[in-house]
């Protein structure tokens, strides 16, 4: 598709490389800083992580463009992966195929580190990425715009460290699913709340960044219940008065597509009108809990085509199109098409908030400084 305006993707990934955390880490973790290594003919390269049973395999987190029968987990080299996950010239030409201009630009296994029971390493191994994210989105900071990690430890810390992102050129910060201390609805995070919307720094909840539960079923079932991790975030935010003590606070739901949010927000006020007085939410709020999520909540999606359907019945302003470059859920480099199909029944001004003036809006990217790809 010709359009006058540069298509921006709202969360997209690297692929760590194997020096990421031993030449980032500060010397007192090197000898258990996450590293890759050849797990043999059947696993291929595997990043191994101190603390964790199962390495991270290669195979899902590149697979963007393989056919569906092609996609595994394993048995796959590094070398075999796109080169743009860790190379930021390659970047360039991977981004003009699929006609995208930049991206904001997640993790890989920083995703599953997440996850990780020891905050003293999570936050060794945090500190490491980012120094390497803000190496590689130096070579074209207009077009690669990274977000940093922090492990939360404290929020005094999570202050500090989102400080640092900052200094560092980083557009934004992946939040872990679950801090150290008290829950994220906790009065203790306030100043924490502040200081992001001080900074500018908006605050993101992935997928996979939060411990799954158990799922009934074969293993495709999982698949349909990875966003419920960051679904009861959002809950926890909203019912826990966070954004009614920082109505400036914006937070991003990431890559749990959209479809669902007029549903959600349905579904939070139907509680709310009917159950709040025997179902008591944490704090007193003074606005239904549909039009916080409205109005401090951003939503990314890939080719959720019921979210260009019912993107009437939510804040459209608040929609963030992704192309989730290279990872196995990815569009690339078929974006185009698809956009195509699934964005033609909504005018030229939701298709252009879409796909580029939200994001922009959000992290502050110069749209003139891009060219249309």
């Amino acid at each position: 598709m010709s359009r006058s305006y540069p298509v921006i993707s709202a969360d997209s990934h690297i692929t760590e490389p194997p020096n990421t955390y031993l030449d980032f880490i500060d010397a007192a973790w090197k000898d258990k800083a996450p590293h890759m290594v050849d797990g043999g003919e059947g696993l291929g390269d595997i990043f191994v992580i101190d603390g964790l049973a199962m390495p991270v395999p290669m195979g899902l987190v590149a697979a963007a463009g393989k056919p569906p029968e092609e996609i595994k987990i394993s048995g796959v080299r590094f070398d075999q992966l796109h080169r743009g996950g860790w190379d930021p010239e390659a970047r360039m030409a991977e981004q003009d195929r699929d006609g995208v201009s930049a991206e904001v630009i997640y993790p890989t296994v920083g995703m599953l580190l997440c996850n990780h029971e020891d905050f003293d390493y999570k936050k060794a191994c945090f500190d490491a990425y980012n120094r390497w994210m803000a190496s590689y989105c130096d070579a074209h900071p207009t077009r690669l715009l990274g977000c940093g990690q922090t492990a939360m430890r404290t929020p005094e810390e999570g202050i500090e460290d989102i400080k640092k992102i900052k200094e560092l050129g980083l557009r934004g910060v992946m939040m872990p699913g679950t801090p150290a201390m008290a829950d994220y609805d906790s009065p203790i995070y306030d100043p924490f709340w502040e200081a992001a919307i001080e900074l500018g720094l908006p605050l993101s909840f992935h997928i996979l960044t939060t411990k799954s539960e158990f799922t009934r079923g074969p293993a495709i079932s999982g698949f349909l219940s990875i966003v419920r991790g960051c679904q009861d975030i959002l809950a926890m935010l909203i019912f826990g008065g966070v954004f009614e003590r920082h109505p400036d606070l914006k937070v991003v739901c990431v890559e749990a597509d959209a479809g669902w949010v007029p549903h959600y927000m349905y579904r939070m006020d139907h509680a709310f009108n009917r159950h709040r007085y025997w179902l008591k939410p944490g704090a007193e709020l003074t606005r239904l809990p549909s039009e916080y999520f409205a109005e401090n909540i951003y939503v990314t999606f890939q080719d959720d085509w019921t979210a260009f359907r019912f993107a009437g019945a939510m804040n459209w302003r608040h929609l963030m199109w992704a192309n989730d470059f290279p990872h196995s859920d990815s569009t690339w480099p078929w974006s185009q098409e698809l956009l195509e199909k699934h964005a033609s029944d909504l005018t030229e001004e939701q298709q252009k908030a879409i796909l580029c003036d939200n994001v922009a809006a959000l992290y502050n990217i110069d749209v003139q400084s891009l060219v249309p790809a």
